[in-house]
């Protein structure tokens, strides 16, 4: 029963061999140069404005987590719009279920005001 998995585990034993000799290689004649700029946070090509361990607003996590969501739950309209005629009201009816919750929530979003800037 063991021999079915020969195959996965000679690959992942060439895999990890790859691995610790890429790394070898590169800690034994990569570049060890170190300085100032080179330590300094890299944000989007520019300098840091503000330490990384400020505190962030609770209003921007909740926008975060609305938006990640807001956009999977998107997701599943798409499937049921390219069978929209195969379904009929069944569809209908399942999407407005799916969909109710989604409105309240974003009702109940923007009239907290979660939604302004």
């Amino acid at each position: 029963m063991l021999a079915e998995y020969t195959g996965v585990l000679i690959i992942l034993g060439i895999a990890l061999v790859l691995v610790a000799a890429m790394l070898v290689l590169h800690l034994s004649i990569g570049p060890h140069r170190s300085f100032a700029s080179k330590l300094e946070p890299f944000e989007c090509g520019e300098s840091p404005i503000a330490s990384p361990r400020r505190r962030v607003a609770v209003r921007f996590y909740l926008v975060a987590i609305l938006f990640v969501v807001f956009d999977v739950e998107a997701i599943y309209f798409y499937p049921w719009g390219a069978v929209f005629q195969d379904l009929g009201w069944f569809g209908f009816g399942a999407i407005a279920i799916f969909t109710i919750p989604l409105a309240v929530g974003l009702f109940y979003e923007w009239m907290k005001g979660g939604l302004e800037w």
